[in-house]
C-alpha cells in the first residue's frame, strides 16, 4: 500500500508522509493505491468484532507498517471509547415516513467528546500523528478551516499533544453559538490550540488554508499540516463506521438492500462511505442530502460540476460551495459519471423544508434532529418516494441537536435538554483572534504561534 496524488499517479508517498504533509507536492489529494477488498468470511469476522477492534483491523491495511498492529489496537480503543448506536426510532406507527417494508434507522455519530461525527476521524488522526511525530521529534502546525464541528473535534483531539500547534479558522457568523463557544474555549492562553475568527465565509477560511499549503515557502517555513478532509487521514477512518455499521444492519435485515443517506458538505463523509463500499460494505446506494449549497447534487443531476460561492443556511456545517473531496470521488470511479450515479443519488432542501421536517419528526416520534440530520432524513424520504422499493435505510446523524440549540429550540418552541459537557463550556471565557481573509494576516498569526 502506498498513496499517490490524484493529479499524478507517479507522485507517491507512504501513510506517514501523506498524513503529515496533507497535500501532495503538486497540490493533489492523496489517494490509497489499493482499496482492500474483503471476502465474505472476512466480513463475517469483522461484523463479530466491537467497533474499535474492527477499526483497528481495517486501519492496519491503510497504515501498513508505519504503526504496528498492537499500537493501532490501543489507538482505536482510546479513540473510540464512546457509543455508536444504530437506532430504530420510527417503530411500526403509521406515518408518512414509514413506507412499505422499508426499515428506517438512524446511525448516531455524535456520542464522542465534541458531540459530532468529526470525532471519529479527528481522534484517530490525532493519535496517529502524535505517535509518528514522537518518533521523529518533528514539530507541526495544524491549520484547519471549520464550518462548525471540525474545529472543535480537531482541537479536542490534539489538545496538549507534544510537537503540535493547532490553528482553527472559523467564519464570522458562520457557526452556531454553541460551536463557537466550544472551539474558542478548548484551549487556554498558554495552550497549543488557537481559534481565529475570519471576517468571511467558510469558503474564505478554506481558501486561506489551500493558499497557505500551495505556497511552498510558507508551507516549509511553518511545517504545516491540514486536519481538513483534504487530508487522507481524515477520510480513511470515516470508512470504518460505514463498514462496521452496515454489517450490523445486514445481519438484522439480510434480505433487503441497504441505503445510507448522508447530509453532505465537503463530501469527506461520503468519500469514506464509498471507500467502505469498495472494501465490501453491503451498502447498495448512497443518498446525498444538501442544503442550498448543492454543487454535488447538481452534478448528479446534470453531469456538470459548477461550484458556486457558499450561502448561509440553517445547516451551517454544510455551507460549502466548493467541496474538497469531489476530486477523490471522481478518482474512485475513474471519472465515470454513470458509475457514480449508479451508486449515488442526491436531493437538496431549503431551510423552510428543514424546519418543517424537524417539527414533524419531533411531533410524530419525539426525536430531536439537528438541522443537518434533518436534511439527511429528508433526502432519504425523497429517495423512498422516487424509487419505491423495499430497503433498509440508514440516515447518518452527524451532530447532537444541542450544538444548534438556538435554532432547534426556536423551531420546536421549547427548550431541549443540553448535555452537561456542553453546558460546562459556557462557564469558560472565549479566547480568539480576528482577521480578514488575507493570507498576510494569516501569516502574522502563524509567526506569533512559532515565536
Amino acid at each position: 500500500m502506498h498513496y499517490y496524488s490524484h493529479k499524478d499517479k507517479n507522485l507517491k508517498s507512504n501513510f506517514n508522509e501523506a498524513l503529515l504533509a496533507s497535500l501532495a507536492g503538486d497540490g493533489g489529494l492523496w489517494m490509497p493505491s489499493v482499496t482492500p477488498a474483503f471476502k465474505e468470511s472476512e466480513l463475517i469476522e469483522l461484523a463479530a468484532m466491537n467497533f474499535s477492534d474492527c477499526a483497528a483491523s481495517l486501519s492496519n491495511h491503510f497504515v501498513t507498517n508505519q504503526i504496528d498492529k498492537q499500537t493501532l489496537v490501543d489507538i482505536c480503543a482510546d479513540a473510540y471509547n464512546f457509543d455508536l448506536p444504530i437506532k430504530t426510532i420510527f417503530g411500526d406507527r403509521q406515518s408518512p415516513y414509514v413506507i412499505s417494508n422499508c426499515q428506517d434507522y438512524i446511525l448516531e455519530l455524535f456520542h464522542g467528546p465534541t458531540l459530532a461525527f468529526k470525532d471519529f476521524a479527528a481522534r484517530f488522526m490525532g493519535r496517529c500523528a502524535s505517535k509518528l511525530l514522537s518518533v521523529s521529534s518533528e514539530k507541526k502546525i495544524i491549520l484547519v478551516a471549520t464550518s462548525g464541528d471540525t474545529g472543535g473535534a480537531i482541537g479536542d483531539a490534539f489538545l496538549d499533544q507534544k510537537n503540535i500547534t493547532v490553528i482553527i479558522l472559523f467564519p464570522k457568523n458562520g457557526v452556531s453559538n454553541v460551536q463557537e463557544q466550544q472551539l474558542c474555549t478548548i484551549g487556554s492562553s498558554n495552550s497549543n490550540i488557537y481559534a481565529v475568527k475570519v471576517d468571511g465565509t467558510f469558503d474564505d477560511c478554506q481558501g486561506l488554508v489551500k493558499e497557505a499549503f500551495s505556497n511552498k515557502s510558507m508551507n516549509k517555513k511553518f511545517s504545516l499540516m491540514s486536519a481538513n478532509s483534504i487530508n487522507v487521514g481524515r477520510v480513511i477512518p470515516q470508512s470504518f463506521y460505514y463498514l462496521w455499521s452496515s454489517l450490523q444492519v445486514k445481519t438484522s435485515n439480510p434480505n433487503l438492500p441497504i441505503v445510507y443517506s448522508i447530509p453532505s458538505g465537503n463530501l469527506g463523509n461520503l468519500t469514506g462511505g464509498l471507500l467502505a463500499k469498495k472494501m465490501g460494505a453491503p451498502i447498495d446506494y448512497f443518498v446525498v442530502g444538501n442544503n442550498l449549497n448543492d454543487p454535488f447534487v447538481r452534478y448528479l443531476k446534470s453531469g456538470n460540476y459548477n461550484p458556486l460561492p457558499s450561502i448561509s443556511t440553517l445547516s451551517n456545517a454544510m455551507d460549502i460551495g466548493r467541496p474538497n473531496n469531489f476530486p477523490r470521488i471522481l478518482e474512485l470511479y475513474s471519472g465515470d459519471y454513470d458509475k457514480i450515479t449508479n451508486v449515488c443519488h442526491g436531493f437538496s432542501f431549503s431551510d423552510d423544508e428543514t424546519e418543517k421536517h424537524i417539527k414533524k419528526i419531533f411531533r410524530e416520534f419525539g426525536y430531536v434532529m439537528c438541522p443537518h440530520t434533518a436534511v439527511g432524513h429528508l433526502a432519504m424520504n425523497a429517495f423512498k418516494m422516487k424509487y419505491k422499493f423495499d430497503f433498509t435505510g440508514v440516515t447518518v446523524a452527524t451532530a447532537h441537536p444541542s450544538k444548534f440549540t438556538e435554532n432547534v429550540d426556536r423551531i420546536l418552541g421549547q427548550a431541549t435538554e443540553m448535555p452537561i459537557s456542553l453546558k460546562s463550556i459556557f462557564k469558560k471565557k472565549k479566547i480568539y483572534k480576528t482577521i480578514s481573509p488575507e493570507i498576510s494576516e494569516l501569516e502574522t498569526i502563524l509567526l506569533n504561534c512559532v515565536s
